[in-house]
């Protein structure tokens, strides 16, 4: 399903299936909907769940204005809420999607239902500042390489090394299904260009652990191991805390890529914090 957003943006919104309440998924900086396939098949047999491209992301388009950012992305959650129609949404999100879902939520409350966010990108005030040294995200996804020969060679290379050699296989494998796009040369190539992976990055706009305390949805907070520091899992702590309704839940056996290395245990913990 089409829909539009701001900026002359098209997102693609992706039925997964289920039966149950509508399920929202919302993905991390750099993937997109179909890549969180393993994780759906498990929250079909309770949800009817349905996955965001979000701009500049899987099948969506890129801003009219060429500006990525994390407000744009909370307008795309915005825009897919009124699509669905389907009243206040359950919803998941992964880093970059989580802090989307909150966005939202901040801005027209009541969207949600409640929410499961895994390591969600909600930092302190500053963190955006330009450090001296760049930003070793941004500047790590422009070494990206953009395009292989074939699924199969994309698929050999990411699982070879970390951190996508983490990934259970069916989640790799749908990642490298979903997240490429078909050239007419027959090779393929990365529906999310390395730029534009790294503008996002590099993107204004990412909610506040000091807005939290405006968010009343009850919350899962997530988070597995730190993988660097300061980094995500660092901040989960204080971002359960700040939220009214937040619960931290910690995952020693994962890393930042949680729910892809370990979908099941992750579907199984949001469907008893949802439905009970």
């Amino acid at each position: 399903m089409q829909v539009t957003s701001t900026d002359d943006v098209t997102l693609e919104l992706h039925d997964l299936g289920g039966d149950g309440p509508t399920l929202l998924v919302a993905h991390a900086t750099g993937f997109c909907a179909g890549a969180y396939r393993p994780l759906a098949a498990r929250l079909g047999a309770d949800f009817h769940v349905w996955a965001v491209d979000f701009r500049a992301h899987g099948d969506a388009t890129v801003p009219s204005t060429g500006d990525l950012t994390w407000r744009g992305m909370a307008d795309d959650v915005l825009a897919v809420a009124g699509a669905l129609d389907d009243g206040p949404l359950f919803a998941v999100g992964h880093s970059m999607g989580g802090a989307c879902l909150m966005g939202a939520e901040l801005r027209v409350p009541g969207t949600l239902r409640a929410a499961y966010l895994f390591e969600p990108i909600i930092v302190p005030p500053g963190f955006d500042a330009v450090a001296p040294g760049g930003n070793p995200l941004a500047e790590s996804a422009r070494r990206r390489r953009p395009s292989f020969p074939s699924r199969p060679e994309a698929l050999a290379r990411y699982a070879s090394r970390p951190p996508l050699g983490a990934f259970r296989a069916d989640a790799l494998s749908a990642y490298v299904e979903h997240g490429f796009a078909d050239a007419p040369d027959g090779t393929i190539t990365l529906k999310c260009t390395p730029e534009h992976e790294a503008q996002v990055f590099e993107a204004s706009g990412k909610p506040l652990i000091s807005e939290m305390a405006q968010v009343a949805t009850p919350t899962v907070v997530a988070r597995g191991s730190r993988d660097r520091s300061p980094g995500p899992a660092d901040f989960a702590d204080h971002i359960a805390a700040s939220l009214p309704n937040g619960t931290l839940r910690r995952y020693d056996h994962l890393g930042h890529f949680g729910p892809f290395q370990d979908p099941d245990t992750i579907a199984e913990d949001l469907t008893a914090a949802f439905l009970g």
